[in-house]
């Protein structure tokens, strides 16, 4: 527990690239807000959705920048400052350190869709039931936690190839168009579709709309559970690409090659 809780903050502090106030605010809380107000209002122009639509899909969808990219960082910013060696030489379970970086990245995301979603609602005039607070923040949570393991199987690739967060924006921008978070997903064709399936936050987002708009916990429990085991799923993808990469990068002595 020391090993997890302990050794994950002071990770977060050392390799997350957003902890001064400045940086933080521009990125992960200005630049969602912006996107939000600006598809709400595209929505609005092409009535395609309502402001529920876009204002809960948008907040959910705040969260991956958090987690995604910071997940990233978590293992891939090893490598870039020249402190991976450190790490795999320790004789606890690499598995296990980093798995447990997750949890400051997916606390960090839950607080970042607060805000924007609390923001969003008052801007654009969206109301909220308060019965309906304690689920959406359920979905949140969930979301925050997928979010971060998936950024960890992406921060994974950093052991291998040497331009991660090339990989990182890409992803990113897919889960913009292909999430059901502004564009709903009847409407993308049937491949594009199964992607969207497959990545954090499309059920996130389905099941905190259907709680703002007063569905209870066992109607949107089917889109939690999806998105619990997408989480889970690449959490053990991560787990694997760990134990591989670090294999194969000892028997070829490129841990710390860029």
């Amino acid at each position: 527990m020391r090993l997890l809780g302990l050794g994950s903050v002071i990770a977060y502090r050392a390799l997350f690239n957003w902890t001064t106030p400045i940086v933080f605010i521009g990125s992960l809380l200005i630049g969602p807000l912006f996107q939000l107000i600006f598809f709400a209002y595209v929505g609005r122009e092409l009535a395609v959705g309502d402001d529920r639509f876009y204002i809960v899909g948008n907040a959910v969808l705040s969260v991956a920048w958090t987690c995604v990219f910071g997940g990233t960082m978590a293992i891939g910013n090893e490598r870039r400052f020249g402190t991976l060696g450190h790490v795999l030489l320790s004789p606890r379970s690499r598995t296990l350190i980093f798995l447990g970086r997750a949890t400051p990245y997916a606390a960090n995301g839950l607080l970042v869709a607060a805000v924007i979603l609390t923001v969003g609602a008052l801007l654009l005039g969206l109301h909220i039931p308060a019965s309906a607070i304690p689920s959406l923040a359920l979905c949140l949570a969930v979301s925050s936690v997928a979010c971060s393991f998936f950024g960890l199987t992406l921060g994974a690739l950093g052991l291998r190839f040497r331009d991660i967060w090339v990989i990182s924006n890409v992803t990113t921008a897919l889960m913009v168009l292909l999430t059901g978070v502004n564009v709903p997903l009847d409407q993308l064709p049937a491949g594009l579709r199964a992607i969207g399936t497959a990545l954090p936050v499309t059920h996130a987002a389905a099941a905190a709309r259907d709680a703002a708009a007063g569905a209870g916990l066992s109607q949107i429990a089917p889109d939690l559970l999806a998105e619990a085991g997408i989480g889970l799923a690449y959490a053990v993808l991560t787990a694997v690409l760990l134990r591989v990469f670090e294999a194969e990068s000892r028997r070829r002595a490129s841990l710390d090659t860029l």
